[in-house]
């Protein structure tokens, strides 16, 4: 295998380009050079070269599910330190990031005080879908309220209902956080009950499923719910120690 020329090289850019392989476009004099430095055959190269064209495109197909989920912020789960909360089990988060709750479509809910690391761990299995290519969407339980009442006063609600449910997998943050008056706790309802047995939940929360009354007041809805969300649920007590306090601690040297 000989280096190409710069005639050819501008040929293969000019195929590149009409068969929409930027990598290809970028990559094939490097490879090429290095083929010949290595002297490895025509197959191996080829190869070489898609495997980097594929490569590229599962990074930019993951990095685009990324921004489409609308995380707050992007953490995994790899940075999360288990070792300093060892009350949370690392074994079995771990197990839900190799993807099987979304294809038994089985909720997961994080039950904690604030700052027990709820939301960290949350979205961390929220890329770790992203990186599966599954679509996902992040949002707190009072914007997405404060979207399905615009959505029902604009008469779009049917809509705008039907989009929570074609996700593969919601994050549903600070469910409990606030008293969610009947109306609106209806609506929300109207979407993890569509959501039910057909696609993944997850939701954190600082409550007790005992005390969930006295934040969805209209107690019958309350139990429906409930039922929902706890129906083959993963359900991890993420304690009553702040993380984010003893994550700061420890990075200033100090103690918890």
């Amino acid at each position: 295998m000989s280096a190409a020329k710069p005639m050819q090289q501008a040929a293969i850019l000019q195929y590149a380009k009409q068969l929409h392989l930027p990598t290809l476009g970028d990559q094939f004099v490097s490879l090429a050079e290095e083929a010949v430095k290595e002297k490895q055959s025509h197959l191996s190269y080829l190869e070489a070269l898609l495997e980097a064209e594929v490569e590229e495109r599962d990074r930019k197909a993951v990095t685009r599910r990324i921004q489409e989920a609308r995380f707050p912020a992007v953490k995994t789960l790899e940075e999360f330190d288990f070792q300093s909360v060892p009350y949370i089990p690392a074994a079995t988060v771990r197990n839900l990031s190799e993807g099987g709750y979304l294809t038994r479509k089985e909720p997961v809910i994080f039950l904690g005080e604030t700052g027990t690391g709820k939301t960290h761990l949350a979205v961390g299995l929220g890329v770790a879908a992203c990186r599966q290519r599954k679509r996902v969407r992040f949002t707190t339980a009072a914007e997405m309220v404060t979207e399905l009442i615009e959505a029902q006063n604009q008469l779009e609600l049917t809509r705008v209902r039907n989009r929570w449910t074609r996700y593969d997998l919601i994050i549903l943050d600070e469910l409990g956080y606030v008293v969610m008056p009947d109306a609106a706790a209806e609506l929300l309802f109207q979407v993890i009950a569509g959501r039910a047995e057909k696609a993944a939940v997850i939701v954190t929360t600082n409550l007790p499923f005992s005390e969930w009354t006295t934040k969805f007041p209209n107690t019958r809805l309350c139990k429906a719910m409930l039922d929902r969300l706890t129906d083959q649920a993963h359900i991890i007590d993420t304690g009553d120690e702040s993380y984010r306090f003893r994550r700061t601690m420890a990075k200033k040297g100090g103690k918890a």
